[in-house]
């Protein structure tokens, strides 16, 4: 079955998902949907699979598929990267060091100039491919003891098991081309279409422990969120007002 099907059937039951098409909350069952799509039941499977990994619904052994309800009243953002399992996903470090933060990472970390901060680069690894290129500061008084392991294992856990509150966090989007730099390292051509995303992570006393830079390969986004009347009409307001 092609991936162009699969996306398909993602795409529509998480629409349907969010039209509340289904009773309960429960999915109609494998076979039913392999029916209902004219697919097989494995390519259901991958499809569910995608479907929990954003934590959209959950699997009952033995009851059926349910719809996560907490995730029906917050926006749903998912993306190629987080729908990748961490037994398909890799990280090889390219450079790990201290450096004493510019005016910019002062104003992101709310440092002072004599502090050090955590810069590393690491190659991010999609089922044997190459597909992204990261580069992320974090503050060394959060993270003194920051290394190789840590860095080619989860920086997310680390923090976990620091102790630390993951809040959130604040990511940005943008179409670019490659430069010769990044194209080298993610072995395609200069020039080549890519994502430019930069991400901080906020614990939930407000502090950034993290803020990255990552070109992207092969890289895709989809995201549902409320529709919000108020910005709606004030954005109209305006419109309506330039145009008199």
């Amino acid at each position: 079955m092609s991936s162009k099907k699969t996306e398909f059937i993602v795409s529509d039951l998480i629409c349907k998902i969010f039209q509340q098409k289904f009773w309960n909350n429960r999915l109609p069952t494998q076979r039913d949907l392999a029916c209902a799509y004219q697919v097989s039941r494995f390519t259901i499977q991958k499809v569910l699979k995608r479907l929990e990994s954003i934590g959209l619904i959950e699997s009952i052994q033995g009851d059926g598929i349910y719809i996560r309800e907490r995730a029906l009243g917050n926006p749903l953002v998912s993306n190629s990267m987080t729908e990748v399992s961490y037994q398909d996903l890799q990280s090889k470090l390219v450079y790990l060091k201290k450096i004493k933060p510019d005016a910019e990472l002062q104003s992101i970390f709310n440092l002072k100039a004599d502090e050090d901060v955590w810069e590393f680069q690491r190659i991010r690894i999609v089922c044997y491919e190459i597909s992204q290129v990261e580069t992320a500061w974090m503050p060394c008084h959060l993270f003194p003891e920051l290394n190789r392991a840590v860095i080619e294992d989860s920086i997310q856990n680390y923090a976990l098991k620091k102790k630390y509150r993951i809040s959130h966090f604040m990511t940005n989007y943008r179409p670019m081309v490659l430069s010769k730099e990044a194209a080298e390292i993610l072995n395609c051509k200069k020039g080549t279409p890519a994502m430019y995303i930069t991400s901080r992570g906020i614990l939930k006393d407000g502090t950034i422990f993290i803020c990255s830079k990552i070109n992207a390969i092969h890289y895709e986004c989809t995201y549902i969120i409320p529709f919000n009347k108020d910005v709606y009409l004030s954005r109209r307001g305006s419109r309506q007002k330039k145009t008199k």
